[in-house]
């Protein structure tokens, strides 16, 4: 399995943190749910970080079975339309830069 990431790096407006995970759930998560292949839709909050560190308000992490799964669902419709509805998002919401990260996983029960 991979997972591919999109760490949102920088700040919410206006301290509208409620605002921006509304937005997030309401309008986005429905959208990468339907990502073709997508395994496993993941959407992480910040509460709280360690002095100095950079803040990402939000991280996303769609899991796939492999890397071909992970290209279809790129080059989805769902896909076009998330990042149209991400960009309303961002110019609303969030002050920063999206960078993904695709990584192998590995799991291992406790």
């Amino acid at each position: 399995m991979i997972t591919r990431y999109a760490f949102f790096q920088g700040n919410v407006k206006d301290e509208n943190i409620e605002a921006f995970r509304k937005f997030t759930l309401e309008n986005l998560v429905p959208l990468w749910k339907q990502f073709p292949g997508a395994q496993e839709v993941r959407v992480m909050f910040s509460d709280d970080r360690d002095e100095g560190a950079p803040e990402f308000p939000l991280v996303l992490a769609i899991s796939y079975p492999d890397i071909p799964a992970m290209e279809s669902a790129l080059a989805s419709p769902f896909r076009a339309q998330s990042k149209e509805i991400t960009g309303q998002m961002v110019d609303k919401y969030f002050d920063g830069t999206i960078h993904h990260h695709v990584t192998v996983c590995n799991h291992f029960d406790v």
